[in-house]
């Protein structure tokens, strides 16, 4: 009797195959393929996609009239953020203090950074989300949970300990020396390992000395392949800040090109308030903007200028930011991508929105090879989808007339109680009850 080692999986499949531009809704950048079956292999990679039934080799699952698609990739999100979602009443300074700080202290305890990282890896496949670009806390053993929960799930995960030396409570305070210390260690340890990658994490600019941002700056340079992340003009008030602390640089982005943070690899959180200097800095260096509409608007940042980044030619990624933005929705995040491009005098297509968030993500975090599409050679991360929930939603779907109007109103009415099944290379990682 065979043993089933390799899976098929039916379904209407959608994908990108290039770029499809911010407003074409009839690009031909879109690969649609409705029901057609997904082929995996034993090791979890995509053989290939299909029209006819494949043979008895396969396990099957017929999942006809549902949406699969690339698991979902966010490009910036914070795991000890989850307990302080939903926060009323702070812009991003305020937050921080009051909310955020509280919240990540308590990850010092090891057992409550094991916990929280399972809690957050789980929800965020029960999102959809399969890969992600994440902070932890300053504390190491946070770092490690991550780490040590995203290796027993089979996730890309992108992360490092979070470095802040000042301007913030002793208690998640570190100083030079020991986290330049802590960094070597989980790098040598964890990066590579598995699906996983270690990036370098100063906060922003206020939290980090002008030493502890040098010393990051060594780690990168030591250390070909490592990311870095952090965050930069989210606020005005925190722009003005940046450039009391740091008088001689020519505006807040330029902190990090000084001290050797920006290159191919570095992702930076928000990006609002960019001139066009910054914006040309960004795009000689091939470092992304990670777009973070939810909690832009929650925590009333600003209007991200993407059509301006598109001019320039800079990588824009899409990311929920939990717990500043709302939800770990992918989906909800473009919902409100469109609201936020639509008030800066941009109309997105559902495709830009989601090319953001799959094969652009993973094109600007150099790992198109891996994920971000349904090519052959991919993991087999992905996602399954109902088109519509409820009567609204369903009485939406059955009047749409072409697949970018069908698509747009699952973008836009769509959240995670659309998920049905999420596989990460090709093992069934969630399954709706």
């Amino acid at each position: 009797m065979t043993t089933l080692t390799k899976t098929a999986i039916r379904a209407d499949l959608l994908d990108f195959q290039a770029d499809p531009g911010l407003g074409d809704v009839q690009s031909d950048a879109v690969r649609w393929r409705p029901g057609h079956w997904l082929l995996i292999d034993e090791d979890g990679r995509i053989l290939a996609v299909q029209p006819h039934e494949p043979g008895d080799d396969f396990r099957k699952l017929d999942r006809r009239g549902q949406l699969l698609m690339p698991g979902f990739i966010d490009t910036h999100v914070h795991c000890p953020q989850i307990d302080v979602i939903g926060s009323w009443g702070a812009q991003l300074l305020d937050w921080l203090e009051t909310y955020t700080f509280p919240a990540e202290a308590r990850h010092a305890d090891p057992a409550v950074a094991a916990a929280a990282a399972a809690l957050f890896l789980d929800a965020l496949l029960a999102h959809g989300s399969t890969s992600a670009v994440v902070f932890p806390t300053v504390h190491k053993a946070s770092t490690e949970a991550l780490f040590a929960a995203a290796q027993a799930r089979g996730m890309r995960v992108i992360a490092g300990k979070v470095l802040m030396d000042r301007h913030a409570p002793d208690n998640l305070r570190d100083d030079v020396t020991n986290a330049e210390r802590e960094c070597r260690e989980l790098i040598a340890h964890w990066h590579g390992r598995g699906r996983l990658a270690y990036a370098v994490t100063p906060r922003f600019a206020a939290t980090s000395s002008a030493g502890q941002l040098a010393m990051a700056g060594r780690l990168l340079a030591e250390h070909p392949g490592v990311y870095m992340q952090t965050h930069v003009a989210e606020n005005p008030a925190e722009v003005r800040w940046i450039a009391e602390l740091y008088p001689q640089a020519r505006s807040y982005l330029d902190v990090y090109a000084a001290h050797g943070l920006l290159n191919e690899r570095a992702v930076l959180a928000h990006g609002i308030w960019l001139d066009g200097s910054d914006r040309a800095l960004l795009r000689d260096s091939g470092a992304q903007i990670a777009f973070c509409p939810s909690s832009n608007l929650f925590l009333g940042s600003g209007l991200f200028g993407w059509r301006e980044a598109r001019e320039v030619g800079f990588n824009v990624s899409l990311a929920s930011d939990v717990g500043g933005g709302t939800s770990l929705s992918m989906l909800r995040t473009m919902a409100d991508g469109y609201k936020v491009q639509a008030l800066a005098g941009t109309r997105l297509s559902a495709w830009a929105l989601l090319h953001a968030a799959t094969r652009g993500a993973a094109q600007a975090l150099q790992l198109d090879h891996e994920i971000g599409s349904l090519e052959p050679g991919r993991l087999a991360d992905v996602a399954l989808w109902d088109w519509a929930v409820g009567p609204v939603a369903q009485r939406r779907d059955s009047l749409a007339h072409e697949l970018h109007e069908r698509v747009f109103a699952w973008v836009t009415l769509g959240d995670e109680r659309n998920l049905a099944e999420c596989w990460v290379a090709g093992q069934r990682r969630y399954v709706r009850a």
